[in-house]
């Protein structure tokens, strides 16, 4: 059966609400949808901080979007993009290892998601809006439904940039926090604060 392509009539100066109503138009049936569909828009408006791709390769990019969104003739962006740290790459294979070790299966999104929460973490504001996410209430989602093992240790709300270096550091038997308990720090608004 022939499928004829859809194209997104979008410009560059439609809202982000309208890149993600279109997005969604075009998505099929499937988890994360919604996430991506968030960080997209976002990005394609000039919101968050996520270099080209997300900070996956081109396969892996084409392979997402036609996973999620098939037939979209996603737009380019005229803005700049950012790039990854190349110093921190060390880090970032770390933090692939901390987040498939929370996989029952990991999956072509998973490893998607995994990198381009690792490429977030790069940035310099708070995770969800390095993202592109609409509110931290998303990247809790996020974690939730493709990371649950790993989420549901921060049960007590870290900030989740803040919550995967500590699991870093006590995956190493690095202790950096002096404070006898969370409760007492000084920095305490630092890691578990509103982030909105």
């Amino acid at each position: 059966m022939h499928t004829e392509v859809v194209h997104a009539s979008i410009t560059q100066t439609a809202s982000r609400d309208v890149h993600y109503a279109t997005l969604m138009a075009h998505a099929h049936n499937t988890p994360n949808n919604h996430l991506l569909a968030c960080m997209i828009a976002s990005w394609l408006v000039g919101q968050g901080n996520m270099p080209t791709r997300f900070g996956l390769s081109e396969t892996s990019w084409n392979n997402l979007l036609n996973n999620h969104f098939p037939h979209y003739i996603f737009p380019q962006r005229l803005l700049p993009s950012d790039t990854i740290d190349v110093l921190r790459l060390p880090e970032c294979d770390e933090l692939r290892t901390l987040f498939f070790s929370h996989c029952d299966t990991i999956t072509h999104d998973k490893q998607c998601l995994a990198d381009i929460l690792i490429t977030g973490c790069m940035g310099s504001d708070h995770l969800w809006q390095d993202l592109g996410l609409w509110s931290r209430k998303d990247l809790t989602t996020l974690m939730k439904h493709n990371f649950p093992s790993l989420a549901a240790k921060n049960d007590r709300d870290m900030k989740w940039k803040k919550f995967f270096y500590k699991q870093l550091c006590l995956q190493e038997g690095i202790y950096i926090c002096r404070a006898p308990s969370c409760e007492v720090c000084a920095d305490y608004q630092k890691c578990f604060g509103s982030e909105e």
